[in-house]
């Protein structure tokens, strides 16, 4: 190793996925210094994202599923995690490679699937305004606030009349609370002076339906949509949550097509860019992206999806990542389906995976080494552990086949 120049070391670990650089750290000291230095798990996070390599589509059911993003085939359960109980554990996010898990509302950690490294939250009592009031939906959201390197949750608690007699709010939306929990200092803090729009944020089985309830983190905020109010003359809102100085804010939107359709907006976010799906009667649903975050002339309609002739309706629809090539888009359809489009030539081709759930929620994951405890190593000696297990059955297993295999020779 001395013999080989530190840059060629460098590259070469530099396209490596993190289990194998994990168990490399145990080469020498200055291999492990150099995996473990920060600089180095910057520029391989920002590789990974750049060459889309070391990339995983997580698939949220009762229980978690891994998909390798390169192969697309095989959906592997995720069984090593904090939380695990035999199933019932969320993912509300996933920012740079870490994920929030939630499994109850006091029961929440931010977790790495790649370095097994993980740290239990505290959990902030939720502080109930009135004696006739109690919590209701509780939305989250999770994302980096590259300020402060800091990550945090935001957690939006509703109120509603304990006997189930009305909202809440005096006729007008729910009360909330909003609180966030900052993992660099492993505190709690309570948001004052909340928008009047947010009280509108509550719609009967709208966010609870296809996780809308999660916040889609793009640019530097978090974001919700607080749906329409026909009744009230009140169209979709596209509602921010600044996380690097914890404000919120109303996004601008894009000039929607009038095609004599009633329309349903929803937020996510494709590599980074926030984009918004205009749905029109579950006919058609077009994709527009926000090239530069926060200005409206920016936004752009990248393609439309309608005609598919195996899809008799788009219910929900959720954008996850381009193609290598960047000729296509994958896509979430109904909760039951991933599917490549081709927006070009406005070809769909359904994405078969195996030994999935049979209907899901989707998340874009990539790995890397960021820590969650600052030089905490808890995670990835386990990591380590459990590879090393898997080998020594991969190994006994092929003893036992070799010895299975010269016997069955013997009896010939």
């Amino acid at each position: 190793m001395s013999r080989i120049p530190h840059e060629i070391i460098h590259d070469i670990l530099l396209q490596l996925p993190v289990k194998s650089l994990v168990r490399f750290r145990s080469l020498s000291k200055p291999i492990c210094s150099l995996i473990d230095g920060q600089d180095f798990i910057n520029l391989h996070l920002n590789h990974s994202i750049t060459v889309k390599s070391n990339h995983s589509i997580i698939l949220k059911e009762w229980d978690l599923f891994t998909v390798d993003f390169d192969a697309l085939s095989d959906a592997v359960e995720v069984k090593h995690h904090p939380l695990y109980s035999g199933g019932g554990t969320e993912v509300i996010g996933s920012v740079n490679g870490l994920v929030f898990l939630r499994r109850s509302e006091t029961n929440i950690a931010v977790y790495n699937l790649s370095t097994r490294e993980c740290k239990k939250c505290y959990v902030a009592e939720t502080e109930i305004p009135r004696r006739d009031l109690t919590t209701g939906y509780v939305y989250y959201g999770f994302g980096y606030d590259s300020y402060g390197d800091d990550y945090k949750v935001v957690r939006m608690a509703q109120f509603v009349r304990e006997d189930g007699g009305g909202d809440g709010g005096g006729g007008f939306g729910c009360e909330y609370e909003v609180k966030v929990y900052s993992l660099k200092n492993d505190k709690w803090k309570k948001i004052e002076g909340l928008p009047i729009r947010l009280r509108l944020l509550s719609k009967p089985f709208f966010h609870i339906l296809n996780r809308r309830g999660y916040g889609v983190f793009a640019g530097h905020a978090l974001h919700w949509i607080v749906p329409q109010r026909r009744q009230l003359g009140i169209r979709d809102c596209v509602l921010g949550f600044d996380i690097r100085d914890d404000k919120f804010f109303e996004l601008p939107q894009p000039y929607y097509e009038n095609k004599g359709m009633n329309f349903q907006v929803d937020v996510g976010v494709l590599e980074g860019n926030l984009c918004v799906m205009c749905n029109y009667e579950h006919v058609c649903v077009d994709v527009w992206v926000m090239k530069e975050y926060g200005v409206k002339e920016s936004w752009c309609k990248m393609f439309s999806v309608q005609g598919i002739k195996w899809i008799s309706a788009f219910m929900f629809l959720r954008t996850l990542v381009y193609s290598k090539d960047g000729d296509k888009v994958l896509l979430e359809v109904n909760g039951e389906k991933l599917l490549w489009y081709d927006w070009k030539n406005k070809h769909a081709k359904v994405v078969r995976v195996r030994g999935g759930p049979s209907s899901f929620g989707s998340e874009m994951y990539v790995e890397s080494l960021i820590r969650i405890n600052d030089g905490d190593r808890i995670g990835w000696k386990k990591q380590q552990e459990l590879d090393e297990e898997e080998e020594k059955r991969k190994t006994n297993r092929n003893k036992r086949d070799d010895f299975l295999s010269v016997g069955f020779k013997l009896k010939l």
